[in-house]
């Protein structure tokens, strides 16, 4: 599925064979939220050449169950969320030295799961770094962004990826079009705060100097504003709000970091 390698020349890589860890709901294995689809589904075709694909798909998944509790906090019942994230020594901030330094190159393919399919009123993150203070470094969002009072749904970008910098301005969008894998890499050059998505570099001013965080990629699905709700808990995305509680996912391929230099 992925890992991280770091690149020493145009042709040599050394893989680091990061473990993954999952935010997830609390009853429920990791394997109940995602399977390996090993030939049942290729991988994406940067990396299905020849005659045996070099890695598999995976499927991952939420539901009504996936309500996370991090450790000495309250359940977070505003989010329906399953993601991965890379860690080593069962410390993803292991990784820190290794994959949030210098430059890195963060690679994924993503692709919709039609059996299971995205409700496009919600907003969805489903790709980012997540600093100790639950900002993000970058982050790639499906559907409509969660607004409070809740606008027009859903939004007329829905359909579309966007890839946010860390105030949350959109740097690049693309149709999220059906039965094909989409090839993502966003290069953060970690001392220069900038961002290259695609092919525009841009500045990240507000990302804070050498602040780096937790590499995540799944499912994580924001509610809807509840009308019944009081005003604070209206405004309490993590712990209050809309979700039906439906079976939905995607498909992940190609996830790795590139370490340049």
């Amino acid at each position: 599925m992925g890992g991280l390698r770091s690149r020493c020349g145009p042709r040599r890589w050394t893989r680091l064979r990061p473990v993954l860890t999952a935010v997830k709901g609390q009853n429920e294995s990791a394997s109940y939220y995602s399977t390996l689809l090993g030939r049942s589904a290729l991988p994406t075709p940067l990396w299905n050449r020849g005659l045996i694909p070099t890695e598999q798909a995976i499927s991952i998944r939420i539901d009504n169950t996936s309500v996370f509790v991090p450790g000495g906090g309250p359940p977070q019942y505003g989010f329906r969320r399953t993601e991965f994230i890379a860690q080593k020594n069962g410390s993803a901030a292991a990784l820190d030295a290794e994959m949030e330094v210098g430059v890195s190159v963060f690679h994924f393919s993503i692709k919709e799961d039609e059996g299971r399919p995205l409700n496009y009123s919600h907003e969805y993150q489903i790709v980012f770094i997540e600093p100790s203070d639950g900002s993000h470094v970058f982050g790639i969002q499906l559907g409509s962004p969660f607004t409070d009072p809740t606008g027009p749904l859903p939004a007329a970008n829905a359909h579309s990826f966007k890839v946010l910098d860390h105030a949350l301005n959109v740097l690049f969008t693309a149709p999220f079009v059906p039965r094909v894998w989409h090839n993502f890499a966003v290069t953060v050059d970690w001392g220069n705060r900038t961002l290259a998505a695609v092919t525009a570099t841009l500045p990240n001013p507000t990302a804070t100097q050498g602040a780096v965080g937790d590499f995540h990629f799944g499912v994580l699905k924001l509610p809807l504003v509840n009308p019944a709700d009081s005003a604070a808990d209206q405004s309490d995305v993590v712990h209050h709000g809309i979700q039906e509680g439906t079976t939905e996912g995607l498909f992940y391929s190609g996830v790795f970091v590139e370490r340049q230099g």
